[in-house]
C-alpha cells in the first residue's frame, strides 16, 4: 500500500482526533460488551449442569438483557460519532479542493476535461468519504474484535485456537491478491466514469450545435458505447468483489469443521466442560464478522484510496501564480501605469510573444488590432497574471507585477474577455459579482454605461430577471454588455476591453463607446478588436502579428503608412458601404 498516499490523508484525521478518539472508545466498550455476551452463555450452561436454583438462573437472562441493550445504545453512539466524522471530512476535502482549484492556472484548465474534473469533486469524493465512515469503522470494529475474541479464545482452549488459524495465510494471500486487483479496476472505473461525465457535459453544454447538425442519434449512440464500456468495468470489479466474500467464508467454513470435530471430541473426553465448548463456538460466529467484513472494508477501502489518488492528483497540482517572496504587502492602490519590457512568452513550447517594448501611461489607452492567433488576448491577460510572464517584463507603476499582492493587482483591474461568462443567477447578481455590496443604483448605472439600459424594459423583472445557465435566455450582444457592465461596477484603474464589442450592432458599439469614452478618462484602457471603429479614438494603436508589433502608432499616423492597418480600415469601409447599399 502506498505510505505516502496514507500519510497525505492524516491531517484530515488528526483535525478530528478528539471525536475520532471518542469513536473509537466507544467501539471498544461496544466490543467489549459484545464479547461478554457468550461467555455469559457459557456461566448459564456450567451453572445449569452444576444445578442452579430458579432464582439464580433468571440472572443470566436478566444480564444478556442488560448487555444487548448496552450494546445498541454504544452502537448508535459509536455510528453517529463515526459517520458524523466522515462527512466532516468530506466537506473539509470538498472546500479543499474547491480551494485549490481557483488557484490553479488557466494552462492547467487547458490541459484537464471538465467532466474529468466534475468525477473527481463528486463520485471520487463519496468513494474517500465511504472509506473514512464505514471503512474506518468497520475496519476498527473488525480488528478490535478479534484482539478480544482471540483473547477470550486463547484462554478457554488455546489448541483449539490454533486450529482457528490454520486457513490464515490463504486468507492473507487471498487479501493481497484481491486488494491489489480492486484497487486498479476501480481506478480504471473512476477514469471511465470521467469520460461519460465529460460526455453528458459537452453534450448539455452544446446542445444547440447537437441540434443544428442534426446529431443527436449519433451522440446518443457515442454515449451508448461508453456506457456499455462503463458498465463492463463494473461488472469485471463485481465479479472480482464477489468472489472475496465466499472466499473468505469459505475458509472460516474449514476452521468451523476443525473445531467442531476436535472440539466435540474433547467436550465428549471432559477435557473441556459443555459451557466453554457452546461459548468457543459463538465466539467463532463472532469472529466470523471480522473475517467476512475484512471483504467489504478491503473493498471500501481500496476504492477510497485509488479515488484519493485521483483527487491528490489535483490538490498536488502547483497554483504557479501567487504572491511570492518577493511580494510586497504594502501595495494598496495603483494608478495604472502599465509597461512591457523586452517581453517573449512561450505556451506549451511554442512561442507566442517576441520581444514587446510597450508602454501606456496612467489614464492612457491602448488598441491592438491583428489576424487570429496574433497573441493579442494573450497579451492583454498576462497584466492580470492569468499567464505568468519572466520576472520583470511586465510592469506596473514602474514594478514588476510578482510585487503586487494578486488580489491588489485583480481588484483593479477590470476584464471583459472574449468568452462571456454568465452565472445561472439574476443580472444583478451577474452585474454585481465583482462588488457583493453594490447598490441597486450602482448596479443600474453600470448597466446603463454598458448600453443594457434600453433591454431592461423588454426584461421581464428588470435586473432581477434570471439569464439562465451560462447567460442561455440572452443574445450574445446582451450577455456582452452584462459583462462590461461587471467590468465597470468595479471602479477599475485599468480596464481590459478583449473583443467585447464584437457582438453588438454598430448603432449599440457607438453608444457604449461613447459612454466609456467618459469612463475612460483618468483610467487606463486596453482596446482589443478587429473593428477599426472600436479602435479608432485611442492614444495608441499597435497592429500584431505571429506575436510580434508590426506598426504603432495612432489611427492617423497608421493609415498615412499604408501598412496593414490602413488595408484593413479600407476594407471596412467598402464592408460598411456595401452594407449600406444593400
Amino acid at each position: 500500500m502506498d505510505r505516502p498516499l496514507l500519510q497525505s490523508l492524516t491531517p484530515y484525521l488528526w483535525r478530528y482526533r478528539r471525536a475520532i478518539g471518542l469513536g473509537m472508545g466507544i467501539l471498544i466498550a461496544n466490543v467489549c460488551v459484545f464479547a461478554s455476551i457468550p461467555y455469559v452463555l457459557k456461566l448459564a450452561i456450567d451453572g445449569l449442569r452444576r444445578g442452579i436454583s430458579e432464582r439464580e438462573l433468571l440472572v443470566f437472562p436478566a444480564l444478556l438483557m442488560a448487555l444487548v441493550l448496552a450494546r445498541a445504545g454504544l452502537q448508535y453512539l459509536q455510528r453517529l460519532i463515526l459517520i458524523n466524522t466522515s462527512r466532516n471530512i468530506e466537506y473539509d476535502i470538498r472546500n479543499d479542493l474547491l480551494r485549490h482549484l481557483e488557484t490553479l492556472p488557466r494552462s492547467w484548465y487547458q490541459r484537464m476535461r471538465t467532466g474529468e474534473i466534475m468525477a473527481r469533486a463528486t463520485n471520487d469524493l463519496s468513494a474517500v468519504r465511504n472509506m473514512f465512515g464505514p471503512g474506518l469503522m468497520y475496519s476498527a470494529n473488525a480488528l478490535a474484535l478479534f484482539a478480544v475474541v482471540v483473547t477470550i479464545m486463547l484462554r478457554l482452549d488455546a489448541r483449539l485456537t490454533l486450529l482457528v488459524f490454520l486457513p490464515a495465510p490463504f486468507v492473507m494471500l487471498a487479501v493481497q491478491w484481491f486488494g491489489k486487483r480492486i484497487h486498479e479496476r476501480f481506478e480504471r472505473i473512476q477514469s471511465m466514469f470521467a469520460s461519460l461525465a465529460t460526455k453528458v457535459e459537452e453534450n448539455l453544454a452544446g446542445l444547440r450545435i447537437v441540434r443544428a447538425y442534426a446529431r443527436e442519434d449519433r451522440e446518443i449512440a457515442d454515449f451508448d458505447e461508453l456506457n456499455r464500456d462503463y458498465i463492463r468495468r463494473n461488472l469485471r470489479l463485481v465479479l472480482l468483489s464477489g468472489a472475496f466474500d465466499p472466499l473468505l467464508q469459505a475458509l472460516l467454513g474449514l476452521a468451523f469443521l476443525l473445531v467442531l470435530w476436535f472440539g466435540g471430541r474433547a467436550a465428549l473426553r471432559g477435557q473441556i466442560t459443555l459451557g466453554d465448548f457452546v461459548a468457543f463456538n459463538a465466539y467463532m460466529m463472532q469472529m466470523s464478522f471480522p473475517m467476512i467484513a475484512m471483504g467489504w472494508v478491503i473493498n471500501l477501502v481500496q476504492r477510497g484510496l485509488a479515488s484519493w489518488a485521483r483527487m491528490r492528483e489535483i490538490l498536488r497540482a502547483p497554483a504557479e501564480i501567487a504572491d511570492g517572496p518577493g511580494c510586497d504587502r504594502s501595495i494598496r492602490t495603483l494608478r495604472g501605469e502599465a509597461e512591457f519590457r523586452q517581453l517573449s512568452f512561450s505556451f506549451e513550447g511554442r512561442e507566442v510573444l517576441h520581444d514587446i517594448e510597450l508602454a501606456i501611461p496612467a489614464g492612457g489607452s491602448l488598441a491592438i488590432v491583428g489576424p487570429t492567433g496574433a497573441g493579442k488576448s494573450t497579451l492583454a491577460a498576462l497584466l492580470p497574471r492569468l499567464y505568468e510572464a519572466a520576472p520583470g517584463m511586465v510592469r506596473i507603476d514602474g514594478r514588476p507585477i510578482a510585487e503586487i499582492p494578486l488580489a491588489v493587482l485583480r481588484a483593479h483591474i477590470g476584464l471583459v474577455p472574449q468568452e462571456t461568462f454568465l452565472f445561472s443567477d439574476t443580472l444583478h447578481n451577474n452585474i454585481a459579482f465583482g462588488v457583493p455590496d453594490a447598490t441597486e443604483a450602482a448596479v443600474l448605472e453600470a448597466a446603463v454605461k454598458a448600453g443594457l439600459g434600453p433591454d431592461l424594459e423588454n426584461f421581464p423583472e428588470g435586473l432581477n430577471t434570471r439569464v439562465g445557465e451560462r447567460g442561455l435566455t440572452l443574445s450574445g450582444g446582451q450577455k456582452q454588455r452584462v459583462a462590461i457592465a461587471r467590468a465597470l461596477i468595479r471602479d477599475p484603474r485599468i480596464l481590459i476591453l478583449d473583443d467585447a464589442l464584437s457582438a453588438v450592432d454598430t448603432l449599440t458599439e457607438e453608444t457604449i463607446l461613447n459612454n466609456l469614452r467618459q469612463i475612460m478618462q483618468g483610467r487606463t484602457t486596453i482596446f482589443i478588436s478587429h473593428r477599426i471603429s472600436t479602435l479608432r479614438g485611442a492614444d495608441q494603436i499597435i497592429v500584431l502579428d505571429h506575436g510580434r508589433i508590426l506598426e504603432r502608432g495612432d489611427h492617423a499616423t497608421l493609415i498615412g503608412l499604408g501598412g496593414h492597418y490602413a488595408s484593413l480600415y479600407e476594407k471596412q469601409l467598402l464592408e460598411e458601404e456595401l452594407q449600406a447599399v444593400s
